[in-house]
Formats: structure tokens, sequence, C-alpha cells
């Protein structure tokens, strides 16, 4: 694993990286300057909704998490960690507390996303991230400024900066200011392609699924495919974010590091001892338009009685409250899931809560990132059992998942956060901006058919397809 320390920089010069860097735990890296946090309240009206802000921030390679105008966004970036393989999110955890036991705070909000903060996002295998690969397996990044609301409107807005000097960043004042803004470029047309396997060999790979399912060999497989798209100018990922946060309010709308979404299946929230994970599996393509009210409410209906879809949800669930059980000390289950509605789709969904149990021996809780690591892979985007859907991925999907359907999120300096599963998502290329990588994935049971299981992966890329349009 390495660790980047950033010293503060010029705003025309965020984001340029340390040639070299310190590992967390050298004599350098504990020598190194500490991070000064500051986080101040806004005055009434500012910033207001934050989806308003995710297309005017000053760097092109925002982080957010924003859901209904709420959350934290960011820019810039004072540090950078990386892990690598099998250890990454164990290993990041480790560097952050290095960092933390050298940063001074002053916070004056104390809410969840105020103060030192930190976003990250995790390859979905093992395998993905290892010490040879050109990317990480995992990256925490933390942000020179993080602008965050809690509450709607009528609620509590703060900046934070997180420097290694004393002054706020210039650029807060031209983001929060909305004569001084600029809006970005669209992308231009867009042509895509199919990615690692065309929709034709995808097909068959799910019909090796479901053969292996009715043979015994697993219970249910989550497979998922690629698509590449191509754009006219440079893809700008404000541009996305903001399309998305407003056509998917009720998702969680994400940027981290190359990858943005809008998630709409929260892994974990942790939040004074109170644990949440809303688990979806079973879905169902959605009518568009308002006149497709009722056709939307038979096609609900129709989902909630479905045998296939609400076994592939209980595996799911199940999965989850295995995980989380051992960190509570008490959970609810629901007995049964509601249905949600999206503009593209419609899923089962479950609310999974728990309170976490005290550490033994006077250690503290598990983070939200640890609780994160115990959760991933869940059936909802794995399989049933894990391993040996984990081990059928790797043999017949035929791409690379990098960090689709990982964790992706933030967390503070007191291990609360949220951490969602980075799905309806898509990853910039890091090589050609231009270009860009779409997911989808659907989970099969015995009775899947590979031609539905195609029309629902393309329901799934259309938030994505939509965020690229100009």
């Amino acid at each position: 694993m390495t660790a980047h320390a950033h010293p503060r920089r010029d705003a025309d010069d965020l984001g340029a990286p340390d040639t070299e860097s310190p590992r967390p735990g050298s004599a350098d890296f504990l020598a190194s300057p500490r991070l000064v946090v500051r986080t101040t309240r806004l005055p009434d009206g500012l910033p207001g909704d934050l989806t308003a802000l995710l297309d005017l921030l000053p760097d092109a390679r925002p982080l957010a998490w924003v859901r209904r105008g709420d959350g934290i966004v960011g820019w810039g970036e004072a540090l950078r960690l990386e892990a690598w393989g099998p250890g990454r999110f164990a290993d990041a955890e480790a560097a952050w507390q290095e960092v933390l036991g050298a940063a001074v705070v002053h916070d004056e909000v104390d809410l969840p996303g105020s103060g030192l903060v930190a976003f990250g996002s995790f390859a979905f295998d093992d395998a993905s991230g290892t010490a040879g690969d050109a990317r990480p397996g995992g990256t925490i990044v933390v942000p020179r400024v993080v602008v965050g609301r809690r509450g709607g409107p009528e609620g509590t807005a703060w900046v934070t900066s997180i420097t290694q000097g004393d002054a706020l960043p210039d650029d807060v004042a031209s983001v929060l200011d909305p004569a001084r803004r600029e809006p970005v470029a669209g992308p231009g047309v867009v042509t895509t392609v199919d990615g690692s396997l065309s929709a034709e060999d995808w097909t068959a790979v799910v019909a090796e699924g479901v053969e292996r399912i009715r043979r015994g060999d697993l219970e249910k497989v989550v497979l998922a495919r690629d698509v590449l798209a191509t754009a006219e100018h440079p893809v700008d990922p404000r541009w996305m974010l903001r399309r998305l946060a407003v056509a998917y309010d009720a998702c969680w709308t994400f940027s981290v590091d190359g990858m943005v979404g809008a998630t709409p299946e929260l892994l974990v929230r942790s939040e004074k001892g109170l644990v949440t994970s809303r688990v979806l599996a079973g879905t169902i393509r959605r009518s568009g338009g308002a006149e497709a009210d009722d056709d939307s409410l038979l096609r609900a209906a129709h989902l909630a009685r479905s045998s296939k879809d609400l076994e592939e949800h209980e595996y799911a669930v199940a999965s989850v409250a295995d995980a989380l059980a051992p960190f509570c000390s008490s959970m609810n289950v629901p007995d049964a899931p509601f249905v949600l509605h999206l503009p593209n789709v419609l899923h089962l969904a479950s609310d999974v809560t728990g309170v976490l149990a005290a550490g033994t021996g006077g250690s503290p809780a598990p983070t939200s990132l640890a609780l994160a690591a115990a959760l991933h892979p869940s059936a909802a985007v794995c399989g049933t059992p894990t391993l040996a859907a984990r081990d059928l991925i790797r043999e017949i999907e035929g791409m690379d998942r990098a960090r689709y359907a990982a964790p992706v999120g933030w967390f503070g300096a007191d291990g609360d956060g949220e951490w969602g599963i980075a799905l309806r998502s898509a990853e910039l290329s890091p090589q050609d901006p231009h270009r860009v990588r779409l997911f989808a994935g659907c989970g099969i049971v015995a009775a899947s058919d590979p031609g539905a299981e195609l029309a629902e992966s393309e329901a799934k890329l259309e938030p994505m397809r939509y965020a690229l349009e100009d």
C-alpha cells in the first residue's frame, strides 16, 4: 500500500500528484505536516440544494455523495491513500487511523459529514487492483474543501477546509456565489458499443449460470456486463452528476476517483451506534411517463408476487443480515420487501437495521468502512453461497468488474459514514477523457431467462446513458 500526502497547492494546481509520497507508518509520513481541519457553519440559504453545485464545482475530479439535495461534495486533494489486493479494506483503515492521529480538527457543526472526512472507492474482487495492476484496489481521498448540507432547506449547511495552512481556500467563494459560477459543457454526441462480451455472448453466459444453479453448484449468481461509450467532447463527471442527481434524487449520487453513478443500494450507514443497509434484489422494467402510472402499479404488484424475484431477494437479505449480526446487539430484518419505484425500474427492497454492539475489551465499535468490508460482497452483487458465486463470476463473466458493484462512499473521523454499492455506475477512463465504461448486472437464479436478463441489464444501463446525454 502507498499513501500520498499532498501539500497545499494553488487553485490552478489542484490535484497534481506528488511524484514521491511517504508510506504510512514511516518516519517521513509521521513527520509530514499535519492536516488542519476547520468546519464552519454557512449562513442561511447557502449553499441551497447541493444538487445545484454538482456541475459548478471548480475541480474536474469532484467528490460527491448527495441524495435529495443533502450530503457532502468536495474538491481538491489534501491526501490520497491507496491500498492493494485482498487486504485493501484493512490497509486503508489502518492508514486512515494514522492520518486521524496526526490531524488537528476544529468543528463547530458536529454533524455527520462535518469535520475531517474522506471519500473512498474499492475494487469488487480481491484479485483486482493487486500490486502489479495500474490502478489500486482501494482509494481513499481527503478533499481540500467540503461543502455539506443536512436536514433539507431548513437544516444546517457548512464548509470544511482541509489544509496544511491557516487560510480558507479562495475558490470556496466562487462556488457559493451564483454570479461567479461557470457551468460545465456536455459531452456532445456519444456512441456506445458492447464491451468485454457481445450481448449475444452475454446471454450465453447467463444460460451457463442458470445451468450451474440447476445442477446444484450454487443457488444464485450475479452476472454483469459492460458497455463502452465514446463521446465527441471530453466527458466531465460534473455534467453527469447534475443530471443523475436531478433525475434519480431517491438514489445516492456519487463521484469518487473517476467512478460516477447514482446507486439505489445503500450497503451500510453507520451513525451514532445505529446501522442501516438497504438491500435490493428483484427487478422489473418500468414504463416511462406519467401516463404509465397505472401500468407501473400493475408491474409493482407482479414484482411483489414473483417467486423468482422473491427468491433472489431472500438470498440478498439473508446475506446482509448474517454479515451484520456479529457486530450488532439487536437487529430488525423485515419479513417482506417493499417495492422501490425508480424512473427506469422497480426493485424489491428491504431496509435491514441494527444497533452496534460495544467493542470487546474496551475496543471501539467497528467503523463504517469495517462494516462495509464485512458486508462485501453481498448476495445482491455476488450470489449464494458467496465463494461459489465469486468463483463462477471469475470463470464465466468474461470481464474485470474493477470498482463496479463494490463499496463507494465516505466516512469521518468518528468512523461513522455511508457506503453504497457502485451500481448504476460508470468508470471514466484515466487514459482517454472521451471514453467511459458503463456497467449493469443481474441476479441469476434457477428460474432466470437469459433474454429477460439481457432486457433487465439494458434497463439498468439507462441512468448512465441518460447521464451522458447532451
